[in-house]
């Protein structure tokens, strides 16, 4: 329940500061052009708001300027003309631009006269702005929080070169050819320095990757399904290969009993070979509360004991982490440094984003969708701020490109419109543009019931 809870507000705190400022984006455009803003909202407000409030022209400010005689800015000195509010439903927000058909659905507004403030009385390019400021401010906070998060933290990796034990891989890379204990090296020819997202979408569009197996390289051919393999069985790729040496033993379990330390290297239990941390479970699931015959090298000296199991098949052991077993490098930058690495991760992100978009259209990647306990269940089960930094980027990536597709009622159908509108110089007529906003509600009311749905069956029935 505690790890619910931590995901839960991560994912709340981090979608209130993407939808804010995607919001801030197209809130600031239109008053830059003299568009009024009639609503700012975090959070939907569904027949009532949490907090709402709208400033008048005797404000704090107003009255300070007055009794000090300084002068009055320009913004202070009238009433503003945006209600600031925060909903109930804890998901999204809004900002409501006058003279515009947008999900709310005001159509009342529609039919009075044009007003000059209002969003369509403004020349297109204008509008145009407006509508792709959110994306844009998305994609800006993902450059910043990359940025920022190099430049407090740096980049701490384990280069290839320093996995000694190797990587373990998930049973579609298995089947493509690799094997446990490979160290990956190249693709296509080209030098792969560690593990990370970019190294995957290199191995996945690459002909052949190339590996240090037993010393010596090997070719492994990468076939177009392993992607969409690795979707179906929803597994990663590869990570860095655990071997069993053991961290610490628990007081009063086989182990402990037994004489095993830190250290120790466990090599087979009842003569079954045992080179992986993942495959000690494996081999211990038959023996409940019965003796095994344990194998470890200790230094150099191959030694046996008899270690009693437990009754959930346990010998009491925990495994050294990668920290203890690998040496990481981790990369310092200057602030000066920390903008363009920023900007190098964020377009990275995006391209590789863009690039997967194309599974979508597949029956594996349909299958794959996911609503908002996906997402949840991206952040770390604890609170951790670099997790939580970079998890939110990534998201201000992925809300950026899904944004500007041309769905209507996202700022992609808009813009299509708008885009049309300044090729052809011909306006959609506001009819038009009603039935395509209701199309696009249907659409996304649709995709997000899908999505979701798929987060129910899977919670329930894998």
């Amino acid at each position: 329940m505690e790890t619910f809870l931590i995901k839960a507000l991560q994912l709340m705190l981090s979608l209130s500061i993407l939808v804010g400022f995607h919001e801030f984006g197209h809130y600031i455009f239109a008053r830059m052009f003299g568009i009024r803003v009639e609503r700012f909202f975090l959070f939907f407000d569904y027949k009532f708001a949490l907090l709402s409030f709208k400033r008048e022209a005797q404000s704090l400010v107003v009255k300070v300027c007055d009794k000090f005689k300084f002068d009055i800015p320009m913004w202070a000195a009238k009433p503003s003309d945006t209600e600031f509010g925060i909903g109930w439903i804890p998901f999204g927000g809004y900002v409501k631009i006058a003279g515009m058909i947008d999900e709310s659905m005001d159509l009342e507004q529609m039919k009075q006269p044009m007003q000059p403030w209002e969003f369509r009385s403004k020349p297109a390019w204008q509008r145009l702005l407006v509508m792709i400021a959110g994306v844009l401010f998305n994609f800006i906070l993902a450059i910043i929080i990359y940025a920022g998060v190099t430049f407090h933290w740096g980049e701490t990796y384990l280069p290839f070169e320093n996995a000694k034990y190797g990587m373990e891989f998930s049973q579609p890379a298995l089947e493509s050819g690799f094997r446990n204990g490979d160290i990956i090296w190249a693709a296509d020819g080209q030098k792969l320095e560690y593990l990370n997202n970019e190294t995957l979408h290199a191995i996945i569009e690459a002909q052949e990757v190339t590996v240090l197996r037993d010393g010596a390289e090997a070719s492994v051919a990468i076939d177009d399904s392993l992607m969409l393999k690795i979707m179906k069985q929803n597994v990663g790729f590869a990570t860095y290969l655990i071997p069993p040496v053991i961290y610490e033993t628990q007081e009063g379990l086989g182990a402990h009993a037994a004489g095993l330390v830190k250290g120790d290297r466990i090599v087979s239990i009842d003569s079954v070979p045992v080179t992986m941390y993942s495959e000690v479970a494996q081999v211990l699931q038959p023996y409940k509360s019965q003796p095994v015959e344990v194998a470890f090298m200790r230094a150099d000296s191959l030694m046996t004991a008899t270690v009693m199991t437990d009754s959930l098949c346990r010998i009491g052991v925990a495994m050294s982490p990668l920290s203890e077993l690998y040496t990481f490098v981790t990369k310092k930058y200057s602030l000066l440094q920390s903008i363009p690495r920023g900007v190098e991760i964020g377009v990275s992100r995006l391209v590789n984003y863009v690039s997967d978009f194309k599974y979508v259209f597949t029956k594996e990647g349909a299958q794959s969708l996911g609503g908002f306990g996906s997402i949840g269940s991206l952040f770390a089960p604890q609170w951790d701020w670099y997790s939580f930094w970079n998890m939110t980027a990534f998201l201000s990536v992925i809300l950026a490109f899904m944004n500007i597709l041309p769905i209507p009622a996202l700022d992609g159908g808009h813009t299509l419109f708008l885009l049309f509108e300044v090729i052809t110089r011909r306006k959609p007529s506001e009819k038009f543009l009603e039935i395509a906003q209701t199309i696009g509600l249907f659409l996304l009311f649709g995709l997000l019931i899908y999505a979701n749905g798929n987060d129910i069956i899977r919670f329930f029935f894998k």
